[in-house]
């Protein structure tokens, strides 16, 4: 279990990572625009893939539609890893805030983060609760962001007395402020009782998620050759970044080619992928992380992704390469010297 445990630790650090770095890859490898646009795009698409079934998992369904949106962001959030918080004032307004740090713009990264990169979020997500619930008059109103230098993303889902115009579904009114959260009065699911394991699992796909939109969306927005550019450059960046922490989270310590198979195998695995180690060597049928995703060009969507394990090697052993085969649902990754 503790193995396992860690295994998921490690993968939600890589894949959250790999989103607040493409965000910054984008900003300053093309421009903020693109970036907002990505934004927008990555935030529509899982939205409309999970918030409806969402609601319904979390059995809020039934509930006022400004309170059911309020708390599915405040306890999925809060499920995935990221701090939340919220308050009901009546059946027509309830606020969510994401206290500091920031889950997406984690460290510094918050810095290089546009005003209008982090509104695209908003405006992608938040502001189209009210047209897939089918409710004209439903709307969120921010008050608060952390890249401006508020104390965190903060915000209400409003009921009008009228239907609002597409412009309206998310304004902006930083003079408002959310009143005190009372953890102890706040609504709680029965997630509150699950063991560690369950919940750092839930959070592992939480970040796998982000890996499952972003791929697709870059495809869609930039082309397959483009994508494959930005997200490869973005990704071997953090498999040199994170390697250390995310194999000490492992528990390895060398630097040989068997000891990364190990690794490597471990995030797999931890993945929920079919994976073996042998020597230097990972074999894995299937690419499970994508099953069901619909890819212009899947495999430039893969050898981007496979550029994070590129720069963890690049991190473990600058003298060893990695050699990444493909055969039907068959990957062999087989760790040599260069």
């Amino acid at each position: 279990m503790a193995d396992d445990i860690a295994g998921y630790k490690a993968i939600a650090k890589l894949y959250n990572a790999m989103m607040t770095g493409l965000v910054l890859t984008l900003v300053s490898q093309k421009s903020a625009d693109a970036a907002r646009d990505f934004m927008f795009a990555h935030f529509r698409k899982q939205h409309l893939e999970k918030f409806l079934p969402g609601l319904k998992k979390l059995g809020l369904d039934a509930l006022p539609d400004a309170v059911a949106c309020a708390q599915y962001h405040y306890f999925s959030n809060a499920l995935g890893g990221v701090k939340t918080e919220y308050v009901r004032e009546s059946d027509r307004k309830a606020w969510v805030r994401y206290p500091p740090p920031r889950w997406i713009w984690q460290g510094t990264a918050i810095c290089a983060i546009p005003r209008e990169v982090n509104e695209a979020m908003l405006h992608g997500w938040h502001g189209h609760n009210g047209v897939s619930l089918g409710n004209p008059r439903l709307g969120f109103v921010c008050t608060g962001q952390t890249p401006n230098g508020d104390p965190g993303l903060e915000g209400y889902y409003f009921e009008y007395d009228h239907a609002i115009a597409p412009e309206e579904r998310v304004r902006f009114a930083p003079d408002e402020h959310m009143p005190r959260f009372d953890a102890r009065a706040a609504p709680k699911l029965d997630s509150a009782s699950w063991p560690q394991e369950r919940l750092r699992k839930v959070e592992r796909s939480y970040a796998m998620e982000y890996v499952r939109s972003f791929l697709p969306v870059t495809q869609e927005l930039f082309g397959a050759d483009e994508a494959e550019r930005l997200v490869a450059k973005t990704a071997r960046l953090i498999g040199l970044q994170f390697y250390e922490e995310t194999a000490a989270m492992l528990g390895i310590a060398g630097d040989g080619a068997a000891d990364f198979a190990r690794y490597l195998c471990a995030l797999q695995s931890a993945q929920g992928e079919r994976a073996d180690a042998a020597d230097a060597s990972v074999t894995q049928q299937g690419w499970r992380l994508m099953d069901g995703v619909t890819l212009a060009e899947p495999d430039a969507a893969f050898r981007a992704w496979n550029a994070l394990w590129d720069g963890a090697l690049a991190a473990h052993n600058r003298d060893l390469r990695l050699k990444t085969e493909r055969s039907g649902q068959t990957i062999r990754w087989h760790i040599a010297a260069a």
